[in-house]
């Protein structure tokens, strides 16, 4: 399993993600109501730049709950590919409009105020 250090904790204000590489890998790391997550920069839609997208956002969602009425939901937890605009949550790499596809998920940690991505490793639950 290699380790990195890829900032530092105020480099990763609350509510923000930035695309960090480790050895050939680009890795987004989303800071999401303090909690760190990590996904692959390369949406399977067609290659695009998935974590360059500017901001985690929601998505409209409608189902038996809201008498298929549609709400906002999942609030700063969804990235879109700039290139298509293809949805996934990123705490659980899950594509929205294509559930079965998730992306791989690195595991994100705190050492201290050093924010440490763990690639190789299966992410924690």
């Amino acid at each position: 399993m290699t380790t990195a250090v890829v900032g530092r904790l105020a480099d990763f204000p609350e509510g923000s993600h930035k695309v960090v590489r480790i050895g050939r890998r680009e890795i987004g790391v989303f800071n999401i109501a303090g909690r760190f997550y990590g996904l692959p920069n390369r949406c399977p839609h067609q290659s695009g730049p998935l974590c360059e997208g500017r901001r985690a956002t929601g998505t409209l969602v409608a189902d038996v709950e809201s008498d298929w009425r549609p709400r906002w939901d999942m609030e700063g937890e969804v990235i879109a590919c700039p290139w298509h605009g293809m949805e996934y949550h990123v705490p659980t790499g899950r594509c929205l409009a294509h559930p079965e596809i998730t992306l791989r998920r690195y595991e994100v940690t705190l050492d201290g105020e050093d924010v440490v991505v763990h690639v190789g490793s299966a992410p924690r639950r």
